[in-house]
């Protein structure tokens, strides 16, 4: 077996962006650093947001993932000591577990000699996630359209334009993606579903096009956002603000609670910090991020 160093760098997502539910995310520019090596005795060594439910051993999303992937295709399951640099907040639906689970999965690649190839790595997270939106844009980076096809998975793929920025507003609690997902209807009327088609429809294009003056139209959400806006305040306070000088669209980040705000360029993200602040009635955490181009990248040393 192989007893080499394991290195990723593994980017931050927002996922659904309002119409794209379970379907659409994009990755941002803050990152998930991990660095593994063999060791006697499984160990974590962890830095920066969250560091101490990051250095848990029991209970860890990543160690647990790991050894599962291992037992169950009968390999190995080889002690690590991590050491982690984590910029990603949890619990916000800033994709901390899709980048996580593919951490775990291509470490168990890695040091059980499974030797997936990258599509099996994104399928199996995927799997794990139980949609595919924010494992694929963790994984390829960009905005991404994804869908799962039996095992496979499927995704189309663009570079956002790169003078969009991200500003992704954080209450001061976090949110299960169980809870939030507690709160959504079995069905849905015909029009809640014709409005979201509209709008998904334009999503992908906006992206593609560069066209900021359709986004207010193309995040437009009748499936999640309505329900989860009782348990997620910041976003119907700041719904109205797409549209607004230099706002393009507004959304919930993931499952929430944190809130995306598409800005037109770096020239507007001071009003639109100021104007965050003001409608959100309280002091959340304002992270600025570019749109990140590229996934999750490895690399090795012995």
């Amino acid at each position: 077996m192989s007893a080499n160093t394991f290195r990723m760098r593994l980017p931050a997502t927002s996922a659904n962006l309002g119409s794209g539910f379970d379907t659409a995310a994009v990755a941002l520019s803050f990152f998930l650093d991990i660095e593994a090596s063999p060791a006697d005795e499984f160990s974590i060594d962890a830095t920066g947001l969250d560091s101490e439910i990051c250095s848990r051993v029991e209970k860890n999303l990543i160690l647990e993932t790991y050894a599962r992937i291992l037992k169950q295709h009968g390999a190995r399951v080889r002690s690590l000591r991590i050491k982690m640099r984590n910029e990603i907040p949890l619990g916000m639906g800033c994709g901390s577990s899709a980048a996580g689970r593919l951490a775990a999965v291509a470490m168990a690649s890695h040091f059980g000699d499974l030797n997936w190839s990258g599509d099996r790595i994104l399928e199996e997270a995927c799997a794990l996630e139980g949609h595919p939106d924010n494992a694929a844009a963790c994984w390829l980076g960009g905005f991404v359209a994804a869908a799962t096809e039996g095992k496979s998975v499927r995704v189309a793929r663009v570079e956002p334009p790169s003078e969009w920025r991200a500003i992704i507003v954080q209450p001061a609690k976090s949110l299960a993606t169980s809870a939030a997902r507690a709160v959504l209807p079995e069905s849905y009327s015909s029009a809640e579903v014709i409005t979201n088609l509209q709008s998904v429809s334009m999503l992908g294009l906006a992206f593609a096009q560069g066209r900021g003056d359709l986004l207010s139209t193309a995040m437009r959400d009748k499936i999640h956002q309505p329900y989860r806006s009782e348990i997620c305040p910041l976003l119907p306070r700041l719904l109205p603000l797409a549209g607004v000088r230099g706002i393009l669209g507004v959304a919930l980040s993931g499952a929430g609670p944190a809130v995306l705000v598409i800005v037109d360029g770096e020239e507007g993200i001071e009003k639109a910090c100021e104007l965050i602040r003001s409608a959100a009635c309280d002091s959340p955490r304002l992270l600025v991020s570019r749109f990140q181009d590229s996934g999750a990248r490895e690399s090795s040393r012995g």
